[in-house]
C-alpha cells in the first residue's frame, strides 16, 4: 500500500525521507498532547529523528515486519498510522496510531483504522489485528471499541512514562468478525 484514499479529502502514504520534516514539524507542533500517551515525542528531537524513524519504518517495510503511513487531510500530514509489526505464522498484527492535536476529534483516524484494517484482512490475509492504549486514553480507546473490537484483557503496569507506570488495555478483531459486520464475503465484495 503505497497510497490508500479515505475519501476526498484524506488518504494515506507510505512514510518516506521526503517527509522529515513534515513528520517533525507536526510532531514538535503536538508534542504536549502526543507524549501524554506515547514516549516517542521525547525522543524526536530534530529533523534527523525523523528521518532516522522513517529510515527503520522502511527496512521494515522491506522485510514484510510492518510499516509506518503517514496521514494527509486536505492536503497536509495530520498523523501516523502503522502495523507496529507482523507475526506471519500467526497471521496477526498491531495497529498504532497517533494525531496532530489540532486534528482529533474530526472522525479521521476511524475512517483510516478501517481502511487499514480492511488492508489487513483483504491484501495481507491477516487473521488477527491488536490495538492497544493506556487504559486512560479514552479517545484512542474509542476507535477499537467503535470498530467493533472486543476488549481482551489489561496488562497491568504496562509501561513507564514520565514516572508514571500505564496500564494497558488490549482489543482484538478476527478477521471472520469484521466480515460479518460488514456482511462481506472473504472475497471483498460486498453484498447487496
Amino acid at each position: 500500500m503505497y497510497r490508500a484514499e479515505i475519501d476526498d479529502q484524506t488518504y494515506l502514504s507510505l512514510l518516506e525521507e521526503r517527509h522529515s520534516q513534515a513528520l517533525f514539524d507536526l510532531i514538535d507542533s503536538s508534542r504536549e498532547s502526543i507524549r501524554k500517551w506515547l514516549e516517542f515525542p521525547d525522543k524526536t528531537n530534530t529533523v534527523d529523528d525523523t528521518k532516522a524513524f522513517i529510515k527503520r519504518s522502511l527496512n521494515r517495510f522491506a522485510n514484510n515486519d510492518g510499516y509506518w503511513a503517514a496521514i494527509w487531510h486536505q492536503g497536509q500530514m495530520v498523523g501516523s498510522i502503522g502495523f507496529l509489526w507482523m507475526d506471519w505464522d500467526a497471521k496477526r498484527t498491531e495497529i498504532g496510531y497517533w494525531l496532530g492535536s489540532s486534528f482529533e476529534g474530526k472522525g479521521i483516524m476511524t475512517k483510516v483504522c478501517s481502511t487499514f484494517i480492511a488492508h489487513a484482512f483483504y491484501d495481507l490475509r491477516l487473521r488477527k489485528i491488536e490495538i492497544g492504549a493506556a487504559t486512560q486514553n479514552t479517545r484512542s480507546r474509542a476507535i477499537p471499541e467503535r470498530l467493533g473490537f472486543t476488549q481482551e484483557g489489561i496488562i497491568r503496569n504496562y509501561e513507564e512514562l514520565h514516572g508514571e507506570y500505564m496500564d494497558r488495555v488490549i482489543y482484538g478483531l478476527l478477521q471472520e468478525e469484521w466480515l460479518s459486520q460488514r456482511r462481506i464475503p472473504s472475497d471483498g465484495t460486498q453484498e447487496e
